[in-house]
């Protein structure tokens, strides 16, 4: 009796991701630092910050940006999570944080996570590509087969965005995780590599000049390129 298997790959292993710049047109992800606690602590936080932030991610809120710097050292010295800071350009400010993380070459996996935006940079050009440097590093530079987005079942923002960047829901993993004291189904979503090339086509046609006006304004919209 021959049972079915999955085919068989001509498959090397994915590289690791490491600390470096990602930088394009509107938006910059570099290594994190300590010394962007100042300017990010102020994003998220009480009197001026959105602190919602925090509500569905692991870490945060800090006491003070001295606390705050206290992880962005810890998280330097990570390799899973590899944390980024965000900026938009051409100011690089610090504007927000992302991850790689479950970070697996054997099998080619690696997940975005750990994402936040200041408000200065939430609905911008630059939040868009920002994801877009991501992605097309891990599969144009770093070699993974899927790149994956999880997020707490009940974070609508998180949900919609996924699927506007073309990631394909897979379902909800129910009691998945404990976080700060409370359950989370997690909802799953990916990208695999065969998908990619029309998903990077669509990005580089948003992101391209010829699709805003005078004001800024999109001409087309992203899920629909």
């Amino acid at each position: 009796m021959t049972l079915p298997v999955g085919e068989a790959l001509d498959w090397t292993p994915a590289r690791r991701p490491e600390p470096t710049e990602l930088r394009g047109s509107h938006a910059l992800l570099r290594p994190v630092s300590p010394s962007d606690a100042d300017p990010l602590y102020p994003l998220a936080h009480p009197p001026d910050g959105d602190p919602s932030i925090w509500t569905y991610l692991p870490s945060g809120p800090f006491e003070s940006p001295e606390d705050l710097a206290g992880f962005l050292e810890s998280a330097r010295s990570s390799e899973d999570p590899l944390w980024f800071t965000l900026a938009r350009l051409p100011d690089e400010a610090p504007l927000g944080m992302a991850a790689y993380q479950r970070i697996e070459p054997t099998h080619g996996v690696i997940e975005i996570g750990q994402l936040w935006y200041g408000p200065p940079l939430k609905r911008t050009t630059a939040a868009t590509e920002l994801i877009y440097l991501l992605a097309r590093h891990a599969f144009d530079d770093l070699g993974y087969r899927r790149l994956e987005w999880k997020c707490d079942a009940l974070n609508a923002a998180s949900r919609r965005a996924a699927e506007r960047y073309g990631f394909k829901f897979e379902g909800i993993f129910a009691q998945h995780m404990v976080v700060k004291g409370r359950n989370r189904d997690t909802a799953w979503f990916a990208i695999i590599d065969e998908d990619w090339p029309a998903i990077r086509a669509g990005f580089e046609a948003w992101l391209a000049p010829e699709n805003f006006d005078q004001q800024g304004r999109q001409r087309r919209a992203l899920h629909a390129l």
